[in-house]
């Protein structure tokens, strides 16, 4: 065996955290449900409503859409800073100019 013996028992470790939690775990429903309740609460003294959302994105494949998009604009600017983020090619290719 190369690897180290404290790896493995870590993964199994691990594993067994995570099945015992998805078995045993307490319920946690989180803030929503009272911060829900309470604006609820609040909404209804002033006469406020739920309104829809501004922009819809339960209709077909938008929200994908907007995702999509949304990666496509992040790769292309990632992509034209790459040399100020991470700094020059210490090796120089055949491409470039001496």
């Amino acid at each position: 065996m190369k690897q180290p013996v404290w790896k493995l028992g870590f993964v199994i470790l691990l594993i067994g955290v995570i099945i015992y939690l998805g078995v045993y775990g307490p319920e946690m429903p989180g803030a929503d449900a009272q911060v829900n309740a309470i604006a609820e609460k609040y909404a209804l003294e002033v006469g406020a409503g739920e309104r829809p959302p501004l922009i819809n994105t339960d209709k077909g494949d938008l929200l994908l859409f907007l995702f999509a998009i949304g990666g496509a604009v992040a790769g292309f600017w990632i992509g034209y800073v790459w040399r100020d983020l991470f700094g020059q090619t210490k090796s120089p290719n055949k491409l470039s100019k001496p």
